[in-house]
């Protein structure tokens, strides 16, 4: 199987010399769950044209600093994908942004949270439990970094993860191929923990100080990734 993943934005520039690409995050994940695929990248956010989604195997959109409320040039493109790629019922998972734009383009509300920064790892409470999803516990713990969230998922999704702070943080898609989660099981907690440093003097002290403190809880990033994996495979 190719596993296309779209690109929608980079590492922040101060953290670019030190850490691999959103794509090059990917690849290692899912090597590091065993998962046999090809990959080619589609770095849509310098401009590159979309494929046709119904030729592909599967795809993965990944995060970005935009918001689905952003004026630029691929949005709209990107949704027109999204929805063609939903219809053809080609495999689909979309992390953070990806998350967030693929519920907007299928009608869901996706909005900046009144809630303010989610940083750090969060623990999410496990909802539907989709075949692939076979993780012994009731939650989850993943690292997160996003201000954006769905509001109200699209109609007939499935929350496969949730919490206070992010109700509609995993999502299954009734199509069954489509899967989309708001954290992030591909940083590595010394990124994760960088991308807290950076939002000082954005996020509030004590957000800070709780995302930082928050890294001593155990990653369940690898039972996420396997989740991810066995959808794909499917």
């Amino acid at each position: 199987m190719k596993l296309t993943i779209i690109r929608t934005g980079g590492v922040p520039a101060p953290l670019t010399d030190q850490y691999p690409s959103y794509p090059e995050m990917f690849r290692e994940m899912f090597e590091h769950d065993g998962a046999k695929f090809a990959y080619e990248t589609v770095e849509l956010d310098t401009g590159a044209d979309l494929p046709d989604p119904g030729s592909l195997d599967a795809i993965l959109i990944t995060g970005s600093s935009f918001g689905v409320y952003d004026d630029v040039f691929w949005l709209d493109p990107l949704r027109d994908f999204i929805r063609t790629a939903h219809a053809a019922r080609t495999k689909m998972v979309g992390i953070c942004f990806g998350h967030q734009v693929i519920a907007d383009a299928l009608g869901g509300e996706v909005r900046k949270s009144e809630k303010g920064w989610g940083l750090g790892r969060h623990t999410y409470e496990i909802g539907c439990r989709p075949p692939f999803l076979d993780a012994p516990r009731a939650s989850l713990s993943v690292a997160c970094s996003h201000q954006d969230q769905v509001i109200t998922p699209p109609e007939g999704a499935k929350v496969v993860l949730s919490s206070d702070f992010t109700p509609n943080a995993g999502l299954h898609y009734t199509n069954g191929t489509t899967l989309t989660f708001q954290p992030h099981p591909e940083f590595s907690d010394e990124y994760a923990l960088e991308l807290v440093k950076l939002r000082k003097g954005l996020a509030e002290d004590a957000v800070i100080e709780k995302a930082m403190a928050s890294f001593a809880k155990p990653s369940d990033s690898p039972l996420l990734t396997r989740a991810i994996s066995r959808f794909l495979k499917a």
